[in-house]
């Protein structure tokens, strides 16, 4: 479990394709002091898990089924992604309950800067949108943030500069895909309400 409060970033320095998964090693500053092998951590707001923490690198084996179900489809050698530890119990919850089981890719099609500020509207699978609403939580590559605008088919968030430089959401531009987890208690209040009763 994961509070969507990103620890850094790390760079992508191995892509290597197996025959039963896609070996993902990526070089960390800091982070990795106190994760240990089968720990997970979030990249991009994945949960994966840590094969070996070595030489300030953190090797991961994606499922394939996982790698084409996110943003790591598009990942190439050189690239920052953002990173997060697990919660302990007892931690704080910085931002919202999430999974790191992410629900779909989204598409930025819009961005606009108001002084230090950045405004994203991204556009999600048409199914994703039962889980938004205004002034609620969503994570975006990993990051908790609080839902600005909602249409029928978009979503808008605000990102402040503190989160600008310490996540890649400071250099995404329109076009750019980013993962996108909705909220956990959005999910059970959906199934709920629209559960078939006997």
């Amino acid at each position: 479990m994961f509070s969507g409060i990103v620890s850094g970033q790390g760079v992508v320095v191995k892509i290597q394709t197996l025959p039963r998964h896609i070996r993902v090693g990526i070089r960390h500053q800091g982070l990795g002091k106190c994760v240990r092998t089968g720990d997970s951590v979030a990249v991009n707001g994945c949960c994966l898990t840590v094969i070996t923490n070595r030489a300030k690198t953190f090797q991961f084996d994606v499922l394939k089924e996982t790698w084409k179900r996110t943003v790591l489809q598009h990942a190439h050698v050189g690239e920052k992604v953002n990173l997060e530890s697990s919660l302990c119990l007892g931690d704080p919850i910085g931002g919202h309950m999430v999974t790191g089981h992410v629900d779909g890719i989204g598409r930025i099609t819009r961005r606009r800067q108001n002084k230090g500020d950045v405004f994203l509207e991204i556009t999600p699978p048409s199914r994703f949108m039962c889980w938004v609403v205004m002034k609620g939580s969503v994570a975006v590559d990993g990051v908790s943030l609080t839902v600005a605008h909602v249409d029928k088919f978009r979503l808008g968030v605000w990102v402040i500069p503190h989160t600008l430089r310490l996540a890649t959401l400071g250099w995404k531009q329109a076009g750019d895909f980013v993962n996108l987890e909705g909220d956990l208690f959005a999910k059970y209040a959906q199934k709920a309400l629209t559960r078939q009763r006997p």
